[in-house]
C-alpha cells in the first residue's frame, strides 16, 4: 500500500456545513475502504489547512479517483502528497551514490 497525505480546506460550502462534517469523513472513510484504502490518521488544525488525513491507498490511481470523487461532492478541497516511508527513504537516498 502507498501512503498519502491529504492537505483539507473546507469551501465554502462545507464550511457553511460544517456540522455534517464528521458525517461526511465517515462516508469518506467508507467509500476509500470501498476501494480497497484505509484512513490512518485524521487531524482537525489550525493554519493553512483546516484538515490532515494520512491514508493508503493500492496505488496511485486509486488515491486520485478517491480525491477527485471527494472534491466532486464540493465540501473541501485537497492537495494530495505522496509519502515514502522512512525505509524507502533510505533506500532512495542510498541510490544517489
Amino acid at each position: 500500500m502507498t501512503t498519502y497525505v491529504l492537505l483539507v480546506n473546507w469551501t465554502e460550502k462545507g464550511i457553511q456545513q460544517v456540522k455534517e462534517s464528521p458525517r461526511r469523513l465517515d462516508a469518506a472513510r467508507k467509500a476509500l475502504k470501498d476501494m480497497g484504502g484505509d484512513f490512518k490518521a485524521v487531524f482537525l488544525t489550525m493554519g493553512d489547512y483546516d484538515m490532515v488525513i494520512v491514508c493508503e491507498a493500492p496505488d496511485d490511481a486509486v488515491a486520485a479517483r478517491f480525491v477527485l470523487q471527494l472534491g466532486m461532492l464540493g465540501n473541501v478541497r485537497t492537495r494530495t502528497l505522496k509519502a515514502f516511508p522512512e525505509a524507502a527513504y533510505r533506500e532512495i537516498i542510498a541510490s544517489l551514490g
